[in-house]
């Protein structure tokens, strides 16, 4: 769907000049940007990996790897992706008519790494030993349904924005 209505919107600018600028967040990560299902959200849905994790840990539940958690992923502090979108409010002529991946390509980890880190992190805040088994892995159909396709590496490439802005 996000692709569909970036190319719906893009050839609205090439065919009737229509201004924009399409900014793809990737992983941004910082205070309340999403939510812990029944803590300080709805009951159901499905929130990124940084929220799924946290819920899995303050439960004592195994932290769901989809697919084994060999997807790699980067994450960047809200500040920062503040920031990368202030520059393209700034600069409104040079950014219209672009697409800008806004994410930090140097900080890079597989889904199971992260799983592996905030399982230690957690478990030395806490004082509470990690599970026995940790993780659980499970596949993208039985974790987000019939038909899911992900990519197995979403890094964004940071040098356009430089270039551009």
């Amino acid at each position: 769907a996000k692709q569909l209505i970036e190319r719906v919107i893009y050839a609205e600018g090439a065919e009737n000049g229509l201004e924009f600028t399409i900014v793809r967040p990737f992983n941004w990560i910082g205070p309340r940007m999403d939510f812990i299902p029944g803590v300080d959200g709805p009951s159901e849905g499905v929130p990124r990996v940084l929220a799924c994790f946290s819920n899995g840990l303050l439960r004592g539940e195994p932290l769901k790897l989809v697919d084994g958690g060999q997807s790699q992923r980067t994450f960047l502090y809200i500040k920062d992706a503040i920031e990368a979108v202030l520059l393209m409010i700034e600069n409104p002529s040079r950014a219209n008519g672009h697409i800008f991946n806004v994410g930090n390509p140097n900080n890079e980890a597989t889904v199971k790494q992260l799983a592996e880190m905030m399982t230690a992190v957690y478990s030395k805040v806490s004082g509470q030993p990690p599970l026995e088994e940790p993780t659980l892995d499970i596949s993208s159909q039985e974790f987000y349904g019939e038909g899911y396709d992900d990519s197995d590496k979403r890094i964004p490439d940071m040098t356009i924005i430089k270039e551009r802005l």
